[in-house]
């Protein structure tokens, strides 16, 4: 079966408490990396990250490599129960891939595993959402477009000469603007969040124009995953016939609480793509029970069939290198969780 599996993950992981107390050595890095990867294979799954292990923050490490990408601090919305607030990116000058980023990570994680080599990247739409037009400097915003469509280009061109075959573009742009107060906020920046779905999907589709055929790109929406907490909430009507015209394979999507809204907006899933169901929270440690899982399985069933739907956890459990409020045994035991009710529901 190629990806996604029935049982499925988003990407980052735990660090190690070895690997937390010195994040930037290379040696430590690659030894939990290697843990990791054997604890993935250990309980059954087929697709296997690094853990997201060499980076501090799931989207500003990449993002930050592409000339023309700078940093700046949030002025919101921002994440409820915590005082530290992730920075955003900002266009400070002509958007360039100027350097592989990231290919050497996925290189040696591909050598170290004979399972699925799994990578992860920010979505385009991260390039913009947070600070929107108030924060490109590009003159014209459909040269910006263009320009944030090439380097995708590039950058996945530079992983499927590394030989991966399973890519997946982590994006908050849709699953946020399904919250008033983030579409408010896009008015502020000098955008119009009625168009914003359509214009974010039209750029991913520019991305993966020249994708090859054997590679499968995934998308995960997320509402925010920052030590446990959240930004946005709002279920995905608003959203939905945007984001599933994007051209990628399948949508890895929020479903752990009601934050996210009902399954109704998949019934505006294409006929061919796939759904992976974020059922198992990543916030939290308490172990969802396989019925509760199964019964939620059914309930999507009724919009998109059996066949076309996968499982996994919500969002990663370290989208930064903080890391959520659960423990590593808690961790593992959900992806073993996700693992065990994907092989009772598609037998």
């Amino acid at each position: 079966m190629k990806p996604p599996f029935r049982a499925d993950q988003v990407g980052s992981l735990l660090r190690p408490a070895y690997l937390t107390a010195a994040r930037k050595d290379r040696q430590f890095q690659d030894r939990a990396i290697l843990d990791a990867i054997k604890k993935q294979e250990a309980i059954g799954l087929e697709s296997i990250t690094d853990g997201e292990f060499r980076r501090d923050w799931w989207h500003l490490d990449f993002l930050t490599q592409l000339e023309g990408v700078g940093l700046r601090q949030n002025p919101g919305p921002k994440f409820a129960g915590t005082e530290e607030q992730p920075p955003m990116p900002i266009v400070t000058g002509k958007l360039r891939y100027a350097k592989p980023i990231m290919v050497d990570d996925f290189i040696f994680l591909k050598a170290n595993t004979k399972k699925t080599a799994k990578i992860t990247i920010p979505s385009p739409s991260m390039l913009h959402l947070r600070g929107g037009r108030a924060a490109i400097a590009y003159a014209d915003m459909e040269e910006f477009w263009s320009d944030a469509a090439s380097v995708y280009r590039e950058a996945i061109a530079a992983f499927a000469k590394a030989g991966c075959a399973y890519l997946q573009l982590d994006d908050v742009a849709f699953a946020y603007l399904c919250d008033p107060k983030i579409r408010d906020n896009c008015k502020r920046n000098g955008d119009d969040p009625e168009t914003l779905p359509a214009r974010y999907a039209r750029t991913i589709r520019e991305s993966l124009r020249d994708k090859p055929k054997n590679m499968v790109v995934a998308m995960h929406t997320c509402r925010g995953n920052f030590k446990s907490a959240w930004v946005a909430k709002g279920g995905y009507e608003a959203v939905a016939e945007a984001m599933f015209a994007s051209s990628v394979d399948a949508f890895f999507m929020e479903f752990d609480s009601a934050r996210a809204g009902g399954f109704e907006p998949l019934r505006f899933l294409p006929k061919g793509k796939k759904v992976v169901l974020g059922l198992v929270s990543s916030k939290t440690g308490s172990l969802e029970t396989s019925d509760f899982l199964k019964r939620k399985i059914d309930e999507a069933a009724k919009f998109v069939p059996l066949e076309d739907l996968c499982l996994s956890p919500q969002c990663g459990f370290s989208s930064t290198h903080h890391g959520n409020q659960l423990t590593q045994d808690e961790q593992w035991r959900k992806l073993e969780r996700v693992v065990q009710t994907a092989k009772e529901v598609w037998r």
